[in-house]
């Protein structure tokens, strides 16, 4: 199927100006559904079944705050329109897959300080462990919607998979420093 062949779910939302958390929060699910604004209220996604359920919450969440919404199936008129409304979604998902990585830069700056200041705790690692299964649920939810598969994608999978490694790594050192004082206690016996 050619670019100018995709279909895209067009919605054109209304929500009243107060208060303002309603459109705040609207505006926050469309762009973690994954879909781009065209302006002016209105914001497409492509029609596949990995958008539907997120685009669907919108809709509920608007007429909760007594707003509407009109959603549209749509296809580009031309070539170019079909390659400004990729683009756009494209460049969408690289921004959040570059923010993922930046992430994941955080995660491993935050574990070396760990290492470095000597904090080798299962306590610490409980919440490091934590923060990387938010990164693989944050990876996760990027992957399905970057259903065109963005350069910036391949790169990220990598990152994370360095940030397991990293994980790891901490981890049995995390593992030798608690049961240390175990072995030695065993061999003054």
């Amino acid at each position: 199927m050619g670019e100018q062949e995709l279909a895209w779910l067009t919605m054109v939302v209304r929500v009243p100006a107060n208060p303002s958390r309603h459109r705040v929060a609207v505006w926050r699910e469309l762009r973690r559904v994954g879909a781009v604004p065209l302006g002016g209220g209105t914001w497409a996604a492509p029609a596949a079944p990995v958008f539907a359920d997120g685009l669907a919450k919108v809709a509920d969440m608007v007429r909760r705050a007594d707003g509407h919404v009109l959603t549209l199936d749509a296809r580009p008129h031309s070539a170019a329109d079909a390659q400004i409304l990729m683009a756009e979604f494209n460049a969408a998902r690289a921004a959040e897959w570059t923010e993922f990585v930046s992430e994941c830069d955080k995660f491993d700056i935050e574990i070396a300080k760990e290492r470095r200041i000597g904090k080798l705790t299962v306590a610490e690692l409980d919440e490091e462990e934590h923060s990387l299964d938010r990164l693989r649920r944050w990876w996760r939810d990027l992957k399905a919607r970057d259903i065109f598969a963005v350069t910036e994608g391949v790169d990220a999978e990598e990152r994370l998979k360095r940030c397991i490694d990293t994980l790891d790594a901490y981890a049995d050192e995390v593992y030798r420093a608690v049961h240390a004082p175990l072995a030695r206690n065993d061999a003054d016996a």
